[in-house]
């Protein structure tokens, strides 16, 4: 039986460089597809709107086309010759009935634009990825900041959970001994906090060496300085608050480091390590200047660390002078420091 020639339905949409058409026609064969002075023709016989026939068309394009460039199967790909947005995609204003918009591709002008912009995006970091020279220690270097991060978490943990265990069982007595009993886990968890200077200066973290200095100097004056060579000091209730408050904040902050080293986030840990801060920092500040001043008068009594002058200058200068110089000091870098991190 002789089969009629029909028109299939096509669907079309487009990006700036190519046309893409669809031919609804399943189990094609015989396909001839040809562009030639700006026509696409199509002949193929298959399964389509009016059962199995042969169908065909033709469609002149608004603009010019590259012939070489089109796809023989029955989705249809015609790269343009100039790199632009169409109207519409034939010469003549009527559209055939035939032809419809491909709306599984179609996107308007601006959101091809934004694909455009994506893929190029994605082939400039795949390049850029492909001439950085990857680092053969990256995973050793990981594994040692992982475990100084566990190490710092484990020790501020004890702190932590040894503090508010002994608060409960003993009230505000517990705040007259913290000293005696946290003391040397707190020497161990700030003299290896000095690390955290070394580590951005051979460039295995990228965070600057100065804020890293200033917090870790700055609180390894008020522990050796402040309190460890002051015996007027370790009983003081102000030892309890800025060892609660410098725990408080570190297990927080190096497990989110910890997890940092694996590429993995808790989002919740995250928002924790960040919300917390933002009180429990200048809370801590605060709890380092109140041990600086209650300090000075003791400093001034027992003449320690003070320097020596000449006989005609005087006796000494005392060390309560250096620690008002460093009050104003920390109060003014730990404050840059606050407000750098929360802006």
């Amino acid at each position: 039986a002789a089969t009629c020639t029909l028109t299939p339905h096509v669907f079309w949409a487009q990006r700036h460089g190519d046309i893409y058409l669809r031919v609804e026609i399943s189990d094609a064969k015989n396909l001839d597809i040809s562009v030639q002075e700006n026509v696409l023709r199509f002949r193929g016989q298959g399964h389509g709107a009016k059962g199995e026939n042969e169908y065909e068309f033709s469609l002149e394009f608004l603009k010019p086309v590259k012939p070489e460039s089109t796809q023989r199967q029955v989705n249809i790909a015609v790269r343009k010759q100039g790199h632009c947005w169409w109207d519409r995609l034939t010469k003549q204003e009527k559209k055939p009935v035939f032809l419809a918009p491909d709306f599984d591709r179609w996107l308007d002008e601006s959101d091809a634009e934004m694909e455009l912009k994506e893929k190029e995006e994605k082939i400039n970091k795949v390049s850029v990825e492909s001439r950085i020279r990857k680092d053969p220690f990256l995973g050793l270097k990981k594994g040692y900041l992982f475990m100084y991060n566990l190490v710092q978490f484990l020790g501020f943990s004890w702190i932590f959970v040894n503090m508010t265990v002994r608060l409960f069982i003993l009230g505000q007595d517990s705040f007259y001994d913290t000293f005696h009993t946290i003391a040397d886990v707190m020497y161990f968890c700030q003299m290896l906090a000095i690390i955290e200077v070394i580590n951005p200066a051979l460039g295995l973290v990228k965070s600057g060496v100065i804020p890293a200095f200033i917090q870790v100097m700055g609180r390894n004056v008020i522990l050796f300085v402040i309190f460890g060579s002051l015996e007027e000091m370790q009983n003081k209730p102000v030892v309890f608050f800025v060892f609660y408050l410098w725990s408080a904040i570190e297990i927080f902050r190096y497990p989110f480091y910890m997890l940092a080293c694996i590429d993995t986030e808790w989002k919740m840990l995250t928002w924790l390590r960040y919300t917390i801060w933002m009180p429990l920092y200048p809370l801590g500040v605060l709890a380092e200047a109140v041990s600086v001043i209650q300090s000075i008068p003791i400093f001034d009594e027992t003449k320690f660390l003070s320097i020596p002058l000449p006989a005609a200058l005087g006796s000494s200068i005392s060390f309560s002078y250096i620690l008002r110089f460093y009050l104003l000091i920390m109060f003014l870098g730990k404050s840059l420091f606050f407000f750098k991190y929360c802006c």
